[in-house]
Protein backbone atom coordinates (compact mmCIF):
# COMPACT_ATOMS: atom_id res chain seq x y z
CA UNK A 1 0.00 0.00 0.00
CA UNK A 2 1.25 3.44 -0.76
CA UNK A 3 0.47 5.89 2.29
CA UNK A 4 1.65 9.49 2.98
CA UNK A 5 4.33 10.06 5.58
CA UNK A 6 2.22 10.95 8.49
CA UNK A 7 4.84 13.34 10.08
CA UNK A 8 4.36 16.45 8.09
CA UNK A 9 1.47 17.91 6.24
CA UNK A 10 1.27 18.99 2.35
CA UNK A 11 -0.81 19.99 -0.76
CA UNK A 12 -2.96 17.12 -2.09
CA UNK A 13 -3.91 19.30 -5.32
CA UNK A 14 -2.28 17.19 -7.91
CA UNK A 15 -2.31 17.98 -12.10
CA UNK A 16 -3.67 14.61 -11.74
CA UNK A 17 -6.84 13.50 -12.65
CA UNK A 18 -7.74 9.48 -11.09
CA UNK A 19 -10.09 7.43 -12.46
CA UNK A 20 -11.62 6.72 -9.30
CA UNK A 21 -11.19 8.67 -5.89
CA UNK A 22 -12.75 7.16 -2.85
CA UNK A 23 -14.35 9.41 -0.01
CA UNK A 24 -13.56 7.13 3.03
CA UNK A 25 -11.56 3.85 3.54
CA UNK A 26 -13.26 1.60 5.43
CA UNK A 27 -14.13 -1.74 4.44
CA UNK A 28 -16.21 -0.90 1.51
CA UNK A 29 -13.77 1.00 -0.50
CA UNK A 30 -10.72 -1.56 1.16
CA UNK A 31 -12.85 -4.42 -1.06
CA UNK A 32 -12.89 -1.22 -4.16
CA UNK A 33 -8.90 -1.02 -3.62
CA UNK A 34 -8.45 -4.89 -3.73
CA UNK A 35 -10.99 -5.00 -6.80
CA UNK A 36 -8.99 -1.90 -8.86
CA UNK A 37 -5.73 -4.07 -8.24
CA UNK A 38 -6.74 -7.35 -9.62
CA UNK A 39 -8.64 -5.82 -12.36
CA UNK A 40 -5.70 -4.21 -13.48
CA UNK A 41 -3.60 -7.41 -13.02
CA UNK A 42 -5.13 -9.20 -15.53
CA UNK A 43 -6.98 -6.36 -17.98
CA UNK A 44 -5.56 -4.77 -21.44
CA UNK A 45 -3.26 -1.56 -20.68
CA UNK A 46 -6.26 1.05 -21.94
CA UNK A 47 -8.69 -0.51 -19.60
CA UNK A 48 -6.36 -0.44 -16.31
CA UNK A 49 -7.99 2.20 -13.76
CA UNK A 50 -6.06 4.60 -11.05
CA UNK A 51 -7.36 5.35 -8.26
CA UNK A 52 -7.01 7.38 -5.19
CA UNK A 53 -8.79 7.35 -1.57
CA UNK A 54 -8.96 9.77 1.60
CA UNK A 55 -9.60 8.22 5.14
CA UNK A 56 -10.37 10.89 8.08
CA UNK A 57 -8.72 8.30 10.98
CA UNK A 58 -5.30 8.30 11.17
CA UNK A 59 -5.05 4.91 10.11
CA UNK A 60 -7.19 1.75 9.37
CA UNK A 61 -9.60 1.01 11.61
CA UNK A 62 -13.45 -0.91 11.96
CA UNK A 63 -15.02 0.31 14.53
CA UNK A 64 -12.54 -0.73 17.32
CA UNK A 65 -14.45 0.91 20.56
CA UNK A 66 -16.75 -2.15 19.74
CA UNK A 67 -13.71 -4.95 19.66
CA UNK A 68 -15.58 -6.50 23.23
CA UNK A 69 -14.04 -9.94 24.23
CA UNK A 70 -15.89 -12.63 22.87
CA UNK A 71 -17.85 -11.33 19.88
CA UNK A 72 -18.15 -12.80 17.12
CA UNK A 73 -19.16 -11.85 13.30
CA UNK A 74 -22.81 -12.02 11.96
CA UNK A 75 -21.91 -13.02 8.96
CA UNK A 76 -19.94 -16.39 7.40
CA UNK A 77 -16.29 -15.56 6.88
CA UNK A 78 -17.12 -16.39 3.46
CA UNK A 79 -18.37 -12.96 3.03
CA UNK A 80 -14.97 -11.19 3.23
CA UNK A 81 -13.38 -8.37 0.88
CA UNK A 82 -12.59 -10.89 -2.34
CA UNK A 83 -14.02 -14.65 -2.50
CA UNK A 84 -17.86 -13.68 -3.98
CA UNK A 85 -16.36 -12.23 -6.78
CA UNK A 86 -12.64 -13.87 -6.94
CA UNK A 87 -12.75 -17.14 -4.89
CA UNK A 88 -8.76 -17.49 -5.90
CA UNK A 89 -7.97 -14.26 -4.69
CA UNK A 90 -5.22 -13.65 -2.34
CA UNK A 91 -7.39 -10.98 -0.24
CA UNK A 92 -10.07 -13.68 1.06
CA UNK A 93 -10.34 -14.91 4.66
CA UNK A 94 -8.59 -17.86 4.20
CA UNK A 95 -5.55 -16.80 2.54
CA UNK A 96 -5.10 -14.72 5.33
CA UNK A 97 -5.46 -17.52 7.86
CA UNK A 98 -2.87 -19.39 5.88
CA UNK A 99 -0.34 -16.57 5.96
CA UNK A 100 -1.31 -15.85 9.87
CA UNK A 101 -0.01 -19.49 10.13
CA UNK A 102 -3.83 -20.19 11.40
CA UNK A 103 -5.49 -22.25 8.94
CA UNK A 104 -5.77 -25.42 10.80
CA UNK A 105 -6.26 -24.12 14.02
CA UNK A 106 -9.26 -22.60 12.24
CA UNK A 107 -10.35 -25.49 10.79
CA UNK A 108 -10.96 -26.95 14.11
CA UNK A 109 -13.06 -24.58 15.24
CA UNK A 110 -15.54 -25.62 13.32
CA UNK A 111 -17.19 -22.34 12.73
CA UNK A 112 -18.58 -19.83 10.07
CA UNK A 113 -18.57 -17.06 12.02
CA UNK A 114 -14.80 -15.36 13.15
CA UNK A 115 -14.05 -13.43 16.27
CA UNK A 116 -14.92 -9.92 15.49
CA UNK A 117 -11.17 -9.16 16.99
CA UNK A 118 -9.77 -11.76 14.27
CA UNK A 119 -11.99 -10.19 11.47
CA UNK A 120 -10.69 -6.39 12.21
CA UNK A 121 -7.33 -7.92 11.76
CA UNK A 122 -8.03 -9.14 8.41
CA UNK A 123 -9.38 -6.06 7.31
CA UNK A 124 -5.80 -4.83 8.88
CA UNK A 125 -4.04 -7.24 7.53
CA UNK A 126 -5.62 -6.84 4.00
CA UNK A 127 -5.39 -2.65 3.90
CA UNK A 128 -1.77 -3.05 4.62
CA UNK A 129 -1.64 -5.53 1.58
CA UNK A 130 -3.67 -4.14 -0.86
CA UNK A 131 -1.28 -1.64 -3.77
CA UNK A 132 -3.13 1.16 -2.90
CA UNK A 133 -2.78 4.93 -2.51
CA UNK A 134 -4.25 6.49 0.87
CA UNK A 135 -4.31 9.55 2.15
CA UNK A 136 -5.14 8.96 6.22
CA UNK A 137 -5.72 11.81 8.44
CA UNK A 138 -7.43 13.46 5.63
CA UNK A 139 -11.52 14.34 5.80
CA UNK A 140 -13.26 15.19 2.80
CA UNK A 141 -14.87 18.29 3.21
CA UNK A 142 -16.79 18.75 -0.22
CA UNK A 143 -17.38 16.95 -3.76
CA UNK A 144 -17.10 20.05 -7.02
CA UNK A 145 -17.78 19.72 -10.43
CA UNK A 146 -14.37 20.45 -12.29
CA UNK A 147 -16.23 20.61 -15.68
CA UNK A 148 -14.60 17.81 -16.75
CA UNK A 149 -14.65 15.64 -13.89
CA UNK A 150 -15.00 16.16 -10.58
CA UNK A 151 -12.95 16.98 -7.32
CA UNK A 152 -12.85 16.11 -3.46
CA UNK A 153 -11.23 19.00 -1.54
CA UNK A 154 -9.32 17.85 1.55
CA UNK A 155 -8.69 19.17 5.37
CA UNK A 156 -6.68 18.07 7.95
CA UNK A 157 -3.17 16.40 7.31
CA UNK A 158 -3.82 16.47 3.53
CA UNK A 159 -5.00 19.78 2.35
CA UNK A 160 -5.84 21.03 -1.36
CA UNK A 161 -8.29 19.40 -4.32
CA UNK A 162 -7.99 15.51 -5.58
CA UNK A 163 -9.74 15.11 -8.99
CA UNK A 164 -11.42 12.23 -10.38
CA UNK A 165 -13.31 11.05 -12.84
CA UNK A 166 -15.36 9.25 -11.07
CA UNK A 167 -15.80 9.56 -6.78
CA UNK A 168 -17.16 6.46 -5.11
CA UNK A 169 -18.68 7.83 -1.71
CA UNK A 170 -18.08 5.52 1.55
CA UNK A 171 -18.12 7.58 4.23
CA UNK A 172 -19.37 4.89 6.30
CA UNK A 173 -22.33 4.94 8.69
CA UNK A 174 -22.66 8.19 11.51
CA UNK A 175 -23.37 7.36 15.23
CA UNK A 176 -27.35 8.47 15.64
CA UNK A 177 -28.57 9.69 19.35
CA UNK A 178 -31.82 10.36 20.25
CA UNK A 179 -33.23 13.69 19.77
CA UNK A 180 -32.31 15.93 22.79
CA UNK A 181 -29.25 14.30 23.39
CA UNK A 182 -26.44 16.05 23.58
CA UNK A 183 -23.19 13.56 23.83
CA UNK A 184 -20.47 14.20 26.52
CA UNK A 185 -18.16 11.91 29.01
CA UNK A 186 -21.09 10.55 30.87
CA UNK A 187 -23.72 10.01 27.76
CA UNK A 188 -22.37 8.38 24.73
CA UNK A 189 -23.35 6.23 21.56
CA UNK A 190 -21.65 2.47 21.74
CA UNK A 191 -19.78 2.82 18.58
CA UNK A 192 -16.69 4.33 20.63
CA UNK A 193 -17.83 2.35 23.94
CA UNK A 194 -13.94 1.43 25.07
CA UNK A 195 -12.44 4.59 24.43
CA UNK A 196 -15.07 6.61 26.42
CA UNK A 197 -15.20 3.64 29.42
CA UNK A 198 -11.43 5.03 29.85
CA UNK A 199 -11.93 8.29 30.01
CA UNK A 200 -15.19 7.77 32.33
CA UNK A 201 -14.54 10.62 35.23
CA UNK A 202 -15.40 8.68 37.89
CA UNK A 203 -17.78 5.34 38.83
CA UNK A 204 -19.43 6.78 42.34
CA UNK A 205 -22.80 5.20 41.41
CA UNK A 206 -20.96 2.01 40.29
CA UNK A 207 -24.41 1.88 37.71
CA UNK A 208 -24.51 1.99 34.26
CA UNK A 209 -27.46 2.37 31.65
CA UNK A 210 -27.77 0.80 28.08
CA UNK A 211 -30.72 2.10 25.63
CA UNK A 212 -31.26 0.03 22.49
CA UNK A 213 -32.44 -3.42 21.42
CA UNK A 214 -30.44 -4.57 18.71
CA UNK A 215 -27.15 -6.77 18.97
CA UNK A 216 -25.20 -3.92 20.08
CA UNK A 217 -26.84 -3.72 22.96
CA UNK A 218 -27.01 -6.52 24.05
CA UNK A 219 -23.00 -6.93 23.59
CA UNK A 220 -22.79 -3.85 25.93
CA UNK A 221 -25.30 -4.81 28.47
CA UNK A 222 -23.34 -8.54 28.81
CA UNK A 223 -19.91 -6.82 28.88
CA UNK A 224 -20.46 -4.04 31.26
CA UNK A 225 -22.07 -6.78 33.69
CA UNK A 226 -19.45 -9.30 33.37
CA UNK A 227 -16.35 -6.70 33.32
CA UNK A 228 -17.61 -4.22 36.26
CA UNK A 229 -18.68 -6.90 38.62
CA UNK A 230 -19.56 -4.26 41.22
CA UNK A 231 -22.02 -2.50 39.05
CA UNK A 232 -24.94 -2.97 37.92
CA UNK A 233 -26.52 -2.75 34.09
CA UNK A 234 -29.86 -1.06 33.64
CA UNK A 235 -31.04 -2.22 29.97
CA UNK A 236 -33.93 0.25 28.44
CA UNK A 237 -35.82 -1.85 25.91
CA UNK A 238 -38.92 -0.17 24.15
CA UNK A 239 -39.74 -4.07 23.60
CA UNK A 240 -40.49 -6.56 26.37
CA UNK A 241 -37.29 -8.14 25.57
CA UNK A 242 -34.70 -8.35 22.34
CA UNK A 243 -35.74 -10.18 19.46
CA UNK A 244 -33.55 -12.85 18.13
CA UNK A 245 -32.05 -12.68 14.89
CA UNK A 246 -33.31 -14.27 12.19
CA UNK A 247 -30.41 -16.14 10.57
CA UNK A 248 -31.75 -19.05 8.86
CA UNK A 249 -30.60 -20.16 5.60
CA UNK A 250 -34.10 -19.29 3.66
CA UNK A 251 -34.06 -15.58 5.50
CA UNK A 252 -30.32 -15.15 4.43
CA UNK A 253 -31.36 -15.25 0.81
CA UNK A 254 -32.09 -11.57 1.08
CA UNK A 255 -28.09 -10.79 1.30
CA UNK A 256 -27.24 -12.98 -1.63
CA UNK A 257 -26.13 -11.23 -5.15
CA UNK A 258 -29.21 -12.16 -6.65
CA UNK A 259 -31.09 -10.89 -4.38
CA UNK A 260 -29.84 -7.27 -5.20
CA UNK A 261 -31.05 -7.38 -8.58
CA UNK A 262 -34.23 -9.02 -7.65
CA UNK A 263 -35.12 -6.12 -4.95
CA UNK A 264 -33.67 -3.36 -7.61
CA UNK A 265 -36.02 -4.77 -10.07
CA UNK A 266 -39.17 -4.83 -7.91
CA UNK A 267 -41.73 -2.63 -7.76
CA UNK A 268 -41.55 0.55 -4.42
CA UNK A 269 -44.55 -1.64 -2.90
CA UNK A 270 -42.82 -4.75 -3.01
CA UNK A 271 -39.48 -3.14 -1.99
CA UNK A 272 -41.17 -1.95 0.93
CA UNK A 273 -42.86 -5.29 1.71
CA UNK A 274 -39.62 -7.36 1.90
CA UNK A 275 -37.87 -4.85 4.05
CA UNK A 276 -40.52 -5.42 6.10
CA UNK A 277 -40.56 -8.97 6.29
CA UNK A 278 -36.85 -9.08 7.03
CA UNK A 279 -35.61 -6.68 8.96
CA UNK A 280 -35.17 -9.21 11.75
CA UNK A 281 -32.25 -10.40 10.00
CA UNK A 282 -30.69 -7.29 10.79
CA UNK A 283 -32.33 -4.44 12.81
CA UNK A 284 -32.87 -4.55 16.54
CA UNK A 285 -32.30 -8.28 16.67
CA UNK A 286 -29.90 -10.17 18.65
CA UNK A 287 -27.98 -13.80 18.51
CA UNK A 288 -30.48 -16.42 20.27
CA UNK A 289 -27.69 -17.94 22.53
CA UNK A 290 -26.61 -14.19 24.09
CA UNK A 291 -30.62 -13.81 24.45
CA UNK A 292 -30.46 -17.17 26.25
CA UNK A 293 -27.94 -16.20 28.36
CA UNK A 294 -28.57 -13.18 29.40
CA UNK A 295 -32.10 -14.17 31.07
CA UNK A 296 -30.48 -16.79 32.57
CA UNK A 297 -28.06 -14.46 34.11
CA UNK A 298 -30.76 -12.04 35.29
CA UNK A 299 -32.85 -15.24 36.26
CA UNK A 300 -30.27 -16.44 38.55
CA UNK A 301 -29.86 -13.18 40.40
CA UNK A 302 -33.06 -13.01 40.73
CA UNK A 303 -33.13 -16.23 42.72
CA UNK A 304 -29.99 -15.31 44.75
CA UNK A 305 -31.68 -11.98 45.56
CA UNK A 306 -28.33 -10.00 44.37
CA UNK A 307 -29.10 -8.19 41.75
CA UNK A 308 -26.91 -6.34 39.21
CA UNK A 309 -28.80 -7.07 35.96
CA UNK A 310 -31.97 -5.88 34.93
CA UNK A 311 -33.98 -5.27 32.02
CA UNK A 312 -36.50 -3.11 31.67
CA UNK A 313 -39.04 -4.51 28.91
CA UNK A 314 -41.80 -1.96 27.32
CA UNK A 315 -40.21 1.16 28.70
CA UNK A 316 -38.02 4.16 27.50
CA UNK A 317 -35.55 7.00 28.89
CA UNK A 318 -37.95 9.78 29.75
CA UNK A 319 -36.01 12.19 30.88
CA UNK A 320 -31.84 12.52 31.75
CA UNK A 321 -30.07 14.94 34.00
CA UNK A 322 -26.13 14.98 34.28
CA UNK A 323 -25.54 15.77 37.87
CA UNK A 324 -21.86 16.13 39.49
CA UNK A 325 -20.93 12.88 40.55
CA UNK A 326 -23.37 11.08 37.22
CA UNK A 327 -26.21 10.53 35.14
CA UNK A 328 -29.99 10.69 36.75
CA UNK A 329 -32.07 8.34 34.20
CA UNK A 330 -35.67 8.42 34.28
CA UNK A 331 -36.94 5.01 33.13
CA UNK A 332 -40.45 4.81 32.42
CA UNK A 333 -43.02 1.66 31.74
CA UNK A 334 -44.84 2.51 29.25
CA UNK A 335 -48.55 0.52 30.27
CA UNK A 336 -48.42 1.78 34.04
CA UNK A 337 -46.58 5.31 33.21
CA UNK A 338 -44.34 4.42 36.60
CA UNK A 339 -41.35 6.06 36.44
CA UNK A 340 -38.17 5.07 38.26
CA UNK A 341 -34.92 7.32 38.84
CA UNK A 342 -31.60 5.39 38.29
CA UNK A 343 -28.83 7.06 39.67
CA UNK A 344 -25.61 6.11 36.87
CA UNK A 345 -22.26 6.55 35.92
CA UNK A 346 -22.92 6.27 32.14
CA UNK A 347 -25.73 6.36 29.59
CA UNK A 348 -24.83 4.05 26.99
CA UNK A 349 -26.66 4.45 23.62
CA UNK A 350 -27.10 1.64 20.88
CA UNK A 351 -29.35 3.41 18.96
CA UNK A 352 -27.78 2.93 15.71
CA UNK A 353 -26.62 4.77 12.89
CA UNK A 354 -27.56 7.16 9.69
CA UNK A 355 -26.19 6.80 6.29
CA UNK A 356 -24.10 9.00 4.60
CA UNK A 357 -25.27 13.22 5.07
CA UNK A 358 -25.58 13.68 0.95
CA UNK A 359 -26.32 17.26 1.53
CA UNK A 360 -22.87 17.72 3.17
CA UNK A 361 -21.02 16.09 0.96
CA UNK A 362 -22.13 16.90 -2.52
CA UNK A 363 -22.93 20.49 -1.46
CA UNK A 364 -24.52 22.39 -4.56
CA UNK A 365 -23.98 19.35 -6.52
CA UNK A 366 -26.77 17.84 -4.42
CA UNK A 367 -29.44 20.09 -6.39
CA UNK A 368 -28.63 18.20 -9.31
CA UNK A 369 -29.03 14.49 -8.02
CA UNK A 370 -32.69 13.30 -9.16
CA UNK A 371 -35.33 11.92 -6.57
CA UNK A 372 -38.54 10.04 -6.22
CA UNK A 373 -40.70 9.48 -3.51
CA UNK A 374 -38.27 6.84 -1.79
CA UNK A 375 -34.70 9.00 -2.04
CA UNK A 376 -32.39 9.93 -4.57
CA UNK A 377 -31.94 7.49 -7.77
CA UNK A 378 -29.64 5.58 -8.04
CA UNK A 379 -28.69 2.71 -10.89
CA UNK A 380 -28.09 -0.59 -10.89
CA UNK A 381 -24.48 -0.07 -10.63
CA UNK A 382 -24.94 1.96 -7.79
CA UNK A 383 -24.31 5.42 -9.83
CA UNK A 384 -26.65 8.68 -8.51
CA UNK A 385 -28.65 10.17 -11.08
CA UNK A 386 -28.14 13.38 -12.27
CA UNK A 387 -29.29 16.17 -14.27
CA UNK A 388 -27.51 17.44 -17.46
CA UNK A 389 -24.51 15.77 -19.08
CA UNK A 390 -21.25 14.79 -17.28
CA UNK A 391 -18.07 13.61 -17.53
CA UNK A 392 -17.96 10.74 -14.16
CA UNK A 393 -20.19 9.52 -12.14
CA UNK A 394 -20.38 9.64 -8.07
CA UNK A 395 -20.78 5.78 -6.79
CA UNK A 396 -22.49 5.09 -3.50
CA UNK A 397 -21.08 2.14 -1.04
CA UNK A 398 -24.04 2.66 1.34
CA UNK A 399 -27.15 5.11 1.51
CA UNK A 400 -28.82 2.74 -1.23
CA UNK A 401 -31.46 0.69 0.81
CA UNK A 402 -34.30 2.18 -0.98
CA UNK A 403 -32.79 0.69 -4.19
CA UNK A 404 -30.61 -2.08 -3.41
CA UNK A 405 -31.92 -3.66 -0.10
CA UNK A 406 -30.29 -5.04 2.86
CA UNK A 407 -27.04 -5.43 1.98
CA UNK A 408 -26.65 -1.26 1.16
CA UNK A 409 -24.28 -1.00 4.50
CA UNK A 410 -23.13 -4.03 5.20
CA UNK A 411 -20.39 -6.46 4.60
CA UNK A 412 -22.19 -8.81 2.82
CA UNK A 413 -21.83 -7.70 -0.37
CA UNK A 414 -18.80 -5.85 -0.34
CA UNK A 415 -16.73 -8.35 -2.60
CA UNK A 416 -19.51 -8.28 -5.45
CA UNK A 417 -20.49 -4.53 -5.39
CA UNK A 418 -16.82 -3.55 -5.82
CA UNK A 419 -16.37 -6.00 -8.59
CA UNK A 420 -19.53 -4.10 -10.38
CA UNK A 421 -18.49 -0.70 -9.61
CA UNK A 422 -14.83 -1.31 -11.16
CA UNK A 423 -17.06 -2.75 -14.15
CA UNK A 424 -19.12 0.07 -14.59
CA UNK A 425 -16.19 2.65 -14.73
CA UNK A 426 -14.26 0.41 -16.77
CA UNK A 427 -17.21 0.23 -19.30
CA UNK A 428 -17.29 4.25 -19.23
CA UNK A 429 -14.19 4.76 -19.78
CA UNK A 430 -14.04 2.72 -22.88
CA UNK A 431 -17.03 4.31 -24.40
CA UNK A 432 -15.96 7.91 -23.81
CA UNK A 433 -12.68 7.05 -26.05
CA UNK A 434 -14.67 5.53 -27.96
Amino acid sequence: MTVDDNSREYDLTEDIEYDIVGVGFGPSNLGLAIAIEEHNRQCAPAERLTSCFVESKDEFAWHPGMLLPGTTMQISFLKDLATQRNASSEYTFLSYLSERGRLNHFINLQTFFPSRLEFHDYLSWAAGKVDATVHYGTRASAVVDTGDGYGVRTEGRRTGTVRGRNIVLAGGLTAALPDGVTASTRQFHNHDLLGHLDRLPSRNHRTFVVVGAGQSAAEVVDYLHSTYQDASVHAVLRKYGYSPADDSPYANRIFDPTAVDDFYSSSHSLRDQLLHYHRGTNYSAVDLPLIEELYAREYAERVSGARRLFVHGASRLADVTEEASGVRASVEHGPTGLAEDVLCDAVVYATGFTSLDLPDILGPLFDAVEFDAHGPRVTRDYRLVTRGSRAGSIYLQGGTEHTHGLTSSLLSNIAVRSGEIVKSAVGARVRSVV
